[in-house]
């Protein structure tokens, strides 16, 4: 496969604390969607950069992982993941220090320790969890 490039933008006026802003992407699921520091570092109603990092993990791990399942020759009839990102205050500004993915997956005639391994393996290899420069977690449930 080659490569491939997503594109996002982002427009910003005023300043960090009472400015406000849009993200867009290349593909328009995100057109004008308004972001702020109340939605970054509060509860309005908006979006933020950790909030979709948080989606972009959940989704790319279990992506991967639906992937690497298939590869040793298992379906997942379920993968639900969740991830929590978490931004701390470092010195004077914000760094990302965790991502903390948690899963509950069904897969038929998978033992614990076959999942295990694929998991792991799912979650060092996806994209997103390469590109992290955190601790990333992960807490797994096989029903």
């Amino acid at each position: 496969m080659a490569s491939i490039t997503r594109t996002a933008g982002a427009e910003w006026q005023g300043t960090g604390k009472d400015g406000k802003g849009v993200l867009n992407t290349q593909s328009g699921v995100l057109t004008g969607t308004p972001y702020a520091f109340n939605t970054r570092f509060g509860d309005q109603k908006g979006t933020n950069p950790e909030e979709l990092i948080a989606a972009a993990h959940a989704g790319c791990f279990s992506m991967a992982l639906a992937f690497a399942l298939e590869r040793a020759g298992f379906t997942a009839t379920r993968i639900a993941t969740s991830a929590a990102v978490t931004i701390e205050s470092q010195g004077s500004g914000f760094t990302i220090t965790k991502s903390a993915l948690k899963l509950q997956a069904t897969v038929p005639n998978i033992t614990r320790s076959q999942f295990q391994e694929i998991v792991e393996g799912a979650k060092a290899g996806c994209p997103v969890s390469k590109v992290l420069n955190a601790d990333i977690t992960l807490d797994w449930q096989l029903g």
